[in-house]
């Protein structure tokens, strides 16, 4: 079993697409843009089509790949 790790942050939120970038979780802001638009990020559990939604320190944000699901935790 593999840990989630924590990527942290500078303030104190910051938008679900430039996380996924910081979080090397995609591999541009298109590419964060496209995975959002079609549902295969989730926050916390839940999808979440909103490129702009702002995430705070705690939250967990998952990438539905085809190899399975990566993630980072927002610190």
């Amino acid at each position: 079993m593999t840990t989630t790790p924590t990527v942290e942050i500078t303030d104190d939120v910051i938008r679900l697409g430039q996380f996924l970038k910081l979080a090397s979780l995609v591999e541009s802001g298109a590419h964060a843009r496209d995975l959002i638009s079609e549902g295969e990020v989730k926050v916390n559990g839940e999808v979440d089509t909103r490129r702009g939604r702002q995430l705070r320190r705690g939250d967990v944000v998952t990438v539905d790949v085809p190899t399975g699901e990566i993630g980072a935790i927002v610190g």
